[in-house]
């Protein structure tokens, strides 16, 4: 069935998507990992038989999202034209996509692209004076002095302002511990929770950083938790062996010392439905949130399953709201859009707070936007919430 997709894609990529022939079309650039030339040899013969590689399934299912939501804009009559362009072609490389006749009036990229993929395109974007939306990086690429450039994927230093606010508005009192190891990433989350307490409005936390190595065991965590009051213990480490070592850790020792344990927005894909978590209360962020029990989400689903025949991961609704809500931003805004991203409304799924970053707060250069919003996932004996 994967294959039919891609053959059908094949077509899809050629044709574009136009339509609403009569009123002036607001025009929109994709950019997309599909690897179509990894997928089919040069006869257009399909290279893994009835096997469908794993590393084609993130770029195909931000696509057919955004094709979804297309779909649903041309049924309504919305004047617009869309080019889809594969950055891991073998044939054209992304500086050559980037000078294709048909760019020169468009009014806006969105991509699901790599660090280098990001900085490149954050660039043509600046120079053209058009919005570009990275749907799927959760850092800047580098990229400063760029008021054209949309993090909607939260940065970690977003995601550590966001914890530090949770913490703020319903832990104040507690016991709050940041356990961490030594690493470049560990002590750029240490310096984020540093910097946030200088310029946060409200009174700054009591934290205390506590270098526990990877080799910790209870004994080790022991003499910092309290058993007269919640201990709020934040993983300081992006690390998924680190955050699931030390839930299983501390899960023992909940009964006696209350624990609530704060984890980074890579435990998305953890499975907490396991015995060695069982009794630790588990929260973490994460700047998207697909229940699936929504009207729309489920209706999306189900169109997804028949054609497909496999549930959709997140990166399907990815693609799906980030074409929808843009390019109904686009069409509202037209040749304004640049001076309305940060304006609220149009949600889909995601309730998008994107607000201006000021890496120099004395020079005051706005260098990007950045999506502010975060959910937080709440786990209890493998239940989320």
């Amino acid at each position: 069935m994967m294959k039919k997709i891609l053959f059908a894609f094949v077509f899809l990529l050629v044709a574009t998507a136009s339509f609403s022939q009569t009123a002036a079309r607001q025009k929109i650039a994709v950019f997309v990992p599909l690897y179509l030339d990894s997928a089919f040899n040069y006869s257009g013969d399909y290279r893994f038989n009835k096997s469908f590689p794993k590393f084609l399934n993130p770029g195909l299912e931000f696509y057919q999202g955004v094709q979804q939501a297309l779909d649903s804009l041309q049924n309504q009559g919305a004047p617009l034209e869309v080019f889809i362009y594969d950055t891991k072609s073998r044939t054209t490389s992304l500086p050559q996509l980037l000078r294709s006749p048909e760019l020169r009036d468009v009014e806006m990229f969105i991509a699901h692209s790599s660090a280098a993929e990001t900085r490149l395109l954050a660039d043509a974007a600046v120079q053209r004076k058009i919005p570009f939306i990275s749907a799927t990086l959760p850092n800047d690429a580098g990229t400063d002095a760029n008021p054209y450039f949309v993090v909607l994927n939260t940065t970690l230093q977003g995601h550590i302002e966001g914890i530090y606010k949770l913490l703020q508005a319903n832990y104040a009192q507690d016991n709050i511990l940041v356990f961490r190891k030594a690493g470049v990433q560990e002590d750029a989350i240490k310096n984020h929770f540093l910097e946030y307490a200088k310029t946060t409005p409200s009174a700054p936390l009591k934290i205390k950083f506590v270098d526990v190595g990877v080799d910790f065991t209870a004994q080790t965590l022991l003499p910092y938790l309290d058993s007269t009051k919640r201990n709020v213990i934040v993983a300081g480490s992006m690390e998924e062996y680190f955050g699931t070592k030390l839930g299983a850790t501390l899960s023992p020792l909940a009964k006696k010392y209350p624990t609530l344990l704060v984890g980074m927005p890579t435990w998305d894909n953890v499975n907490f439905n396991k015995s060695e978590y069982k009794g630790l209360e588990i929260v973490y962020s994460t700047p998207f949130f697909y229940n699936r029990l929504t009207p729309l989400e489920s209706k999306l689903a189900a169109e997804f399953e028949k054609s497909i025949g496999s549930r959709p991961t997140d990166m399907y609704f990815r693609g799906y709201e980030t074409m929808m809500r843009f390019a109904l931003l686009l069409l509202d805004t037209k040749k304004d859009v640049a001076s309305e991203l940060t304006r609220k409304g149009n949600s889909i799924f995601t309730r998008f707070d994107i607000q201006p970053v000021f890496k120099d707060k004395k020079a005051m250069t706005l260098d990007y936007f950045e999506n502010k919003n975060v959910y937080f996932i709440r786990v209890n004996n493998g239940a989320k919430r």
